[in-house]
């Protein structure tokens, strides 16, 4: 069985178009994960995408997983609830002076709690300034990302809020694969 998928591709130009949301109150704090682990960058992208059928990741093993969070300039954002990770973003340099936001979500227990735009505002401040922490990058000129008709409903309206501006649409059909999230029957709707 084949679903078909709408991927829309979303950047922002300068810094200038970034635009905050609120910060959602003193219980929640934003982190960067600075010691690459694939076990806890692996637990981040089951909890937040196994509902919404993030599967791309799913099938690297341990190694390659742990190679890509080495790579110089990538960084997990982490936001935490009252001490409990609640989503994360994950950056990635690409092309000279080009930044990614290549994961960006919340675990589904914390969506609707005002983290959302508040960790995307942080998400593409970091990514914006991502060559003060990483020397060896090109300042960065552009930030970019992609969600697609399977992310969370709320996902485009947070992008387009914080100043994002679309630049692509792309339908493709892809496998309708049920994805493991954290562990089976996890949700409370019994989805998967």
């Amino acid at each position: 069985m084949s679903l078909t998928v709408t991927t829309w591709s979303l950047e922002q130009n300068a810094p200038g178009e970034l635009l905050r949301a609120s910060e959602p109150g003193e219980h929640v704090r934003i982190e960067r994960a600075e010691v690459p682990s694939a076990e806890f960058s692996r637990f981040l992208y089951t909890a937040v995408g196994g509902d919404i059928r993030w599967t791309d990741r799913l099938v690297l093993g341990y190694e390659e997983w742990q190679r890509q969070l080495e790579v110089p300039g990538v960084e997990t954002w982490v936001a935490y609830e009252r001490g409990t990770p609640a989503g994360y973003v994950e950056l990635a340099p690409r092309e000279e002076g080009v930044v990614e936001i290549v994961y960006f979500g919340l675990i589904p227990a914390f969506r609707g709690h005002g983290i959302g735009g508040h960790l995307l505002s942080v998400g593409a401040e970091r990514a914006w300034d991502l060559a003060e922490r990483w020397p060896s990058l090109a300042p960065t000129e552009r930030v970019w990302l992609h969600t697609c008709s399977k992310d969370g409903e709320h996902a485009m309206r947070n992008y387009l809020r914080r100043g994002f501006t679309l630049f692509d649409t792309v339908m493709e059909q892809e496998p309708d694969v049920a994805t493991p999230g954290p562990w089976p029957g996890a949700f409370p709707d019994g989805a998967l």
